[in-house]
């Protein structure tokens, strides 16, 4: 299994006796902790679709992109984001997909609701806060605090593209742009096909 934080396994102490010597009384890959191990930062980047291992709050604090994939699977997503002060996510909806996020740092207002224009539910969320968006729902995220807003979100199935990194906001909507135009594109030029495909079996008949 990957550790982000660390590639290698732990020190090895058959044991498990504590000695001036040997510090880490922790056996290989075991889950726990030691309270002065120094702190160690991830690098930041799209773990999916292997097994995976991180300390989340860390890599959420971690990370000053507007948004990062840190896992992309088949069925799930795990992305980071960093809101500037006064910067929001941008109102949006997903017909087919739930979300979960979780703030670790920072403060703002999330707004959700049925209709673009009507985002009658709201709720102020901070530090270890978190919030569900059903698939089908418009939602905003405003940063309302005075430093940058972290945290994580859980895409069910995934949103993004694996390895998605978007170093502001203009990156993520110069890329939505960009794809819109591809899918019209694509959608004009399918329906060109099919209206004037059937055109021509029509005159195939005679």
């Amino acid at each position: 299994m990957y550790n982000a934080f660390n590639s290698h396994p732990y020190y090895y102490n058959p044991y498990h006796i504590y000695n001036i010597y040997s510090p880490y009384p922790y056996w290989i890959n075991n889950p726990m902790y030691h309270t002065d191990f120094p702190k160690q930062f991830a690098k930041l980047r799209d773990y999916g679709p292997e097994p995976f291992v991180v300390n989340i709050e860390e890599v959420t604090k971690q990370n000053n992109t507007f948004r990062t994939a840190l896992w992309t699977g088949k069925h799930l997503q795990l992305t980071l984001m960093s809101l500037k002060v006064g910067e929001d996510i941008g109102l949006e909806i997903h017909p087919n997909l739930d979300q979960f996020v979780r703030i670790e740092e920072g403060q703002g207002v999330v707004k959700m609701g049925n209709r673009k224009d009507r985002l009658d539910f709201q709720a102020n969320v901070r530090d270890d806060f978190a919030f569900i968006i059903p698939a089908g729902t418009w939602h905003n995220l405003i940063n309302t605090g005075n430093k940058p807003l972290k945290l994580y979100s859980i895409y069910a199935p995934p949103q993004h593209p694996h390895g998605t990194v978007h170093v502001t906001k203009k990156d993520a909507e110069e890329y939505h742009d960009h794809e819109h135009h591809k899918e019209n594109k694509k959608n004009s030029e399918n329906s060109f096909s099919n209206e004037h495909g059937g055109f021509f079996l029509e005159a195939m008949k005679y």
